[in-house]
């Protein structure tokens, strides 16, 4: 009896330990926050793979900021209220910014629209074309022949 016990708190402890494990760290921390900021500096450069010093420098403010106990979003907020929103992957979703969220997409809608409609007005003219007799290319004889025999019948 006390053997399945120990052998069950055993398998407990060995189960639980992968999973202390895989806690994140406080460099996880950072880099998580490093990746949602952009460097003002380098055009189109994430803070985490930044290598200037200032990126250094921001990923230990980001560092000491989370020693201190604050959140993601009072990080972010420091660094869009010390160098602007440009520090940020997108702009945020307000105001006049709601354009870069709708114009794809309303652009994507239309693009869809129009080859739509242009493949639907190309096959409409394709079927009416080939419908169409062209009577220029025959004769005037074979014409009246077969609008007499179409006539008789």
């Amino acid at each position: 009896m006390w053997i399945r016990i120990v052998a069950i708190l055993i398998t407990l402890i060995l189960t639980a330990l992968p999973a202390h494990a895989q806690t994140p760290t406080l460099d996880d921390q950072v880099n998580r926050i490093a990746k949602t900021l952009y460097c003002p500096v380098c055009p189109n450069t994430p803070l985490d793979v930044c290598n200037t010093q200032a990126c250094i420098d921001w990923r230990n403010d980001i560092k000491r900021m989370l020693l201190e106990g604050k959140s993601e979003q009072e990080i972010r907020d420091y660094f869009v209220a010390r160098y602007g929103f440009q520090v940020l992957g997108a702009p945020p979703a307000e105001g006049f910014n709601w354009l870069a969220y709708l114009l794809p997409a309303l652009g994507l809608v239309l693009g869809i629209v129009i080859a739509w409609l242009s493949v639907r007005t190309w096959l409409t003219r394709r079927a009416s074309n080939a419908l169409a007799t062209d009577t220029s290319a025959m004769p005037r004889e074979y014409v009246e022949r077969l609008e007499k025999e179409l006539k008789e019948w």
